[in-house]
């Protein structure tokens, strides 16, 4: 009796250790979004946990009958709740309900007390591993605190020299906060043919949260999905080990895993750092939210696939039910993501169909569900739009090579970067001879040879073939997590070791490499280096310990695996400076001047504007401006139109295209040039603009703008205007008495309003006809002063007016 109460009184300790490492997450959450007032990071998690968390975990747990830890499911759960959201939220915004999603808590204790109940088998998570993978979140969120919250400025001057990212991620999601279905808001001529799932989220968290639309595209959403994807691989990692110690090693190759083209030579083009910890979570939001609906999808194909207990059939309808929302959810989130997936699942498929003689029903299934959702997606969201993806062997080593100075290294470069993909994949080689069977195995060596050659293949004129290995490097990490937790608790401090001669290898040849090569020598320089001193560390340390073959095995593995650390750490390092533009993109005064049109109009009001470059009075236009439907949360009748790949001076001449409708791009510059009363009419019937947005950087105002319009802000370079219908005639003439005097800023002939001269600079408004609507905010009301943006505005507690 004495023992049982020592190990109750243990276990009580340890349960007691592991929960009180869980305040790390919120106080991770907390510090990382210091920058903002608490008001907002605490609004947006009380809508994670009521909305997200709690449904999401009750849906996964009624219908896949949970995966063996509470933990697990929570996890697990909270990124099947954000798939939900993703289908959810559409719908009721088709129904004119953008607080849809509010209704998922009723749904999810709908499907609770509707299904059958069974009691779930589940083990403990132990203090240690939990303790380990919340090292993890506290090393992500130090990452986004350094570097992550730097790389999109919000305040300041910097907040005007973006490139075209940022302001193209907040476009769509201001399109997606308003509209449904979606069309291009920058070139407001056609449906959207592109994923658009990830800015569901963020628009229903704009809408029930208030918290502004910036701050969640460029900050709180990003930050969520870096931690969903941190305790997520970890989740996964117990699902395919079953053992609780696969969640620190996870989290810990999420976090400080990588690859190793971040070298000297390759880490000033953030485009090639590929781990699932890199930049593209957070200049990405569909690739951030296709890892995190990836990963539970993973998980239940494993449940699917392994036959490890007998299931009913309605067991495995829910199965199903769980992974075709997941299905629906991915195809409308990234078009590089399934197909990762499905050919992992294709070759698992011909592997159990072999195995047993006859097909295997499941694989077939689940195969079928993507094949359907890729065919919704391509003829309903993509409207058939054709891909500008090509076939073409070798062009993304051949684009690497050209940006780094020289082509004669191509072969070379295409050597290292390879080999830095392919590294995590050893760990593959600790997987126990029992588990070699294993479907899921083959699931994740598959899908992990398609991104490379995914990657290696094809090729875009925007790298976009690179989301694939993107994609696949998280399957590397599930691997490395497979054979690293394999191994028996006296080799963990083997690994250990071998782990820190592996950084040391890798910190040693990048130091020896020259930062500025071009040739192929050169460029080979550092992985010969450090490969070198692999070879030497896992030789001495092994002829050391005299192991065996497995002990061996062990040393090899994680000697290479650390190789993949030091790279992330420098393209940390090499990244905490924002990546801006030397000119400013987005006009002075013009965060504001978008602003002012948001809170000034309805949702279905269009502008129309001059800005089109992504630098003003450039030599060569680079058509990427998308900052105004970004900040403005409107329409643009013709803003920028290069949007299938990133515009900034980096970029040929050959990433864009003539707008298509030349006629409407003629009839929208001529108002800004020589505005007619029957061309602004024009605009305003045929093409229904309501605003006028104009850069003086870009042209002078005409002389008679202000008499045809009302001048409603002025700042910076920047003047808003706004158009009103032309005054009814009367059918009867009447006798109007002449004014001894006209009041400043009354109107001056009928109909059609005059502004007060300002100064240059500072922001004016006029007051206008009472017969004209001007909008929510007082016309007399005084506008703001500063020269330039301060920041104020992004963080402010007031929501944007929204209209149905």
């Amino acid at each position: 009796m004495i023992r049982a109460g020592r190990r109750r009184a243990a276990g009580g300790g340890k349960r007691i250790a592991a929960v009180a490492s869980l305040p790390v997450l919120p106080l991770a959450w907390f510090v990382a979004l210091q920058e903002h007032p608490p008001w907002m990071p605490a609004a947006y998690l009380g809508y994670l946990l009521v909305v997200i968390v709690v449904p999401g975990t009750m849906f996964w747990r009624r219908l896949t009958g949970g995966v063996g830890w509470f933990s697990a499911d929570v996890v697990l759960g909270t990124a099947f709740g954000l798939a939900v959201e993703a289908l959810v939220y559409p719908i009721g915004m088709l129904f004119n309900m953008p607080f849809a999603a509010l209704l998922m808590p009723a749904l999810a204790l709908g499907v609770w007390r509707a299904l059958p109940r069974r009691k779930l088998v589940e083990r403990p998570t132990p203090w240690w591993s939990m303790a380990g993978a919340m090292v993890a979140v506290g090393v992500a969120a130090a990452w986004f605190v350094r570097a992550g919250s730097r790389l999109i400025p919000l305040n300041g001057s910097e907040a005007l020299r973006p490139n075209s990212d940022a302001p193209h991620n907040l476009a769509l999601a201001g399109e997606l906060t308003h509209h449904f279905p979606p069309h291009v808001p920058y070139a407001d001529g056609g449906w959207l043919t592109s994923h658009w799932a990830a800015y569901d989220h963020i628009a229903s968290a704009h809408w029930i949260t208030s918290v502004p639309l910036d701050v969640l595209t460029h900050r709180m959403a990003p930050f969520a999905w870096i931690l969903l994807t941190v305790l997520g691989a970890a989740a996964v990692g117990m699902v395919l080990t079953g053992r609780a110690v696969a969640a620190p090693i996870a989290a810990g190759l999420v976090v400080a895993g990588g690859d190793l083209v971040a070298w000297p030579w390759a880490v000033s083009d953030r485009v090639f750092a590929d781990g699932p910890f890199s930049l593209g979570q957070l200049t990405n939001p569909p690739q951030a939210f296709s890892t995190v609906l990836l990963l539970p999808l993973i998980a239940v194909t494993a449940v699917l696939l392994r036959r490890r207990t007998a299931k009913t059939r309605g067991e495995l309808f829910r199965l199903f039910v769980a992974a075709g929302v997941l299905i629906a959810a991915l195809a409308l989130t990234k078009a590089t993501a399934l197909p990762v997936y499905a050919t992992g699942l294709a070759v698992a498929w011909i592997y159990l169909t072999v195995r047993a003689g006859r097909l295997n029903l499941r694989a077939l299934v689940l195969g079928v569900g993507v094949a359907a959702a890729y065919a919704l997606t391509f003829f309903f969201v993509l409207r058939g739009a054709a891909s500008s993806v090509r076939f073409d062997p070798g062009a993304t080593f051949d684009s690497l090579a050209d940006r780094m100075g020289g082509g004669s290294a191509v072969p070379v470069i295409a050597a290292v970067v390879v080999v830095g993909w392919v590294m995590p994949v050893v760990g593959a080689l600790l997987i126990k001879r029992r588990m070699a069977r294993d479907p899921m195995l083959v699931f994740l060596l598959a899908g992990f040879v398609a991104a490379v050659l995914g990657a290696s293949l094809l090729a875009d004129r925007g790298d976009t073939q690179l989301f694939f290995i993107r994609t696949g490097f998280m399957f590397g990490v599930l691997l490395a997590t497979w054979g690293l937790g394999s191994l028996e608790r006296r080799q963990y401090w083997i690994a250990a070791v071998a782990l820190a001669i592996g950084v040391a290898a890798i910190y040693w040849g990048r130091y020896r490499s020259d930062k500025s090569c071009t040739s192929g020598s050169c460029f080979g320089q550092g992985l010969v280096v450090a490969l070198v001193i692999a070879a030497i560390g896992i030789g001495v340390f092994g002829l050391v310990l005299r192991g065996s073959r497995r002990t061996w095995a062990v040393i090899a593995v994680a000697v290479l695996v650390g190789t993949t650390v030091s790279p992330t750490v420098a393209s940390i390092r090499k990244f905490a400076s924002p990546p801006l533009t030397d000119y400013a993109s987005i006009a002075p005064g013009g965060i504001e001047a978008a602003r002012f049109i948001r809170r000034n109009s309805g949702a279905d009001d269009r502008i129309a504007t001059n800005v089109h470059c992504h630098q003003a009075r450039a030599s060569h236009c680079l058509t990427g401006s998308y900052w105004i439907a970004g900040y403005a949360e409107r329409r643009v009748l013709v803003e920028g139109w290069s949007y299938q790949a990133r515009v900034d001076d980096s970029y040929p001449d050959g990433v864009q295209g003539p707008y298509p409708d030349q006629e409407q791009l003629q009839l929208n510059d001529e108002v800004f040039s020589n505005p007619t009363r029957q061309l602004i009419e024009t605009l305003r019937t045929k093409y229904d603009v309501q605003w006028l947005l104009l850069d003086g950087r870009v042209s002078a105002p005409p002389k008679n703008l202000d008499k045809l319009t009302e001048l409603r802000f002025q700042l910076g370079t920047v003047r808003v205007y706004q158009i009103y219908p032309p005054p009814r005639q009367s059918p009867l003439p009447t006798r109007t008495p002449t004014p001894t005097g006209t009041p400043a800023g009354t109107p001056s002939s009928p109909g059609f309003p005059t502004s007060t001269p300002s100064s240059p600079g500072f922001p004016t408004s006029t007051l206008s006809s009472p017969s004209f609507p001007t909008g929510t905010q007082s016309p007399g009301q005084t506008q703001p002063t500063q020269p330039f943006p301060t920041g104020s505005l992004p963080t402010s507690a007031t929501p944007p007016v929204r209209t149905p």
